[in-house]
């Protein structure tokens, strides 16, 4: 499915309140399909577009969290997010002695719950515009709705765009993102 029809697809869905309904079907994420029987990290380590947030949670010690009962929502960054930093920040996150670092930056892309897209747009509408979630790593993330798009504005400022929403999972939902977001 196109980028386009897809999103035509989510904005359709989530007018008539049934975007939960219309990603049920295991959906394809680099390549793989993501089945809803399998936990986040399983999933995750399938996609090729995920290799470096995969490879960015096995040395964050985050493996057992987010193979745990959950439920959880991931926003993960695919691997053309992470190019979007520089290449030196990317390195040195994934260095041992940096790994608190890594983990504050992987665990402000995580929220407690299972929040799909069709809440996530609710929630945005209810709250006038924009949706505070609070963050496993403590911080804010604000949700928007940006045409057919969700919006995602991290604590600096910085933004990335759900590319693929509510990719179930046995133990939560993930939304693929086109950026990395940043705490505080």
């Amino acid at each position: 499915m196109t980028k386009g029809l897809r999103a035509l697809t989510l904005a359709t869905a989530l007018a008539m309140g049934t975007a939960s309904a219309a990603y049920a079907a295991d959906p394809m994420v680099g390549g793989a399909p993501m089945m809803a029987s399998k936990n986040i990290v399983q999933n995750a380590s399938q996609a090729k577009n995920l290799t470096t947030l995969v490879a960015a949670v096995k040395e964050a010690g985050l493996v057992d969290t987010l193979e745990g009962p959950g439920p959880y929502t991931v926003f993960a960054p695919t691997n053309a997010a992470f190019d979007k930093l520089p290449k030196a920040t990317v390195e040195a996150l994934m260095k041992p002695d940096m790994k608190a670092d890594l983990k504050k930056v992987l665990t402000y892309h995580v929220v407690a719950g299972k929040v799909d897209a069709a809440e996530l747009a609710k929630d945005i509408k209810a709250g006038g515009g924009t949706y505070n979630m609070k963050t496993v790593e403590g911080g804010t993330l604000t949700a928007k709705m940006d045409g057919d798009r969700i919006a995602l504005i991290d604590e600096k400022g910085g933004g990335a765009f759900v590319e693929t929403p509510d990719v179930y999972q046995s133990n939560g939902v993930v939304h693929v993102i086109d950026s990395v977001l940043m705490p505080k």
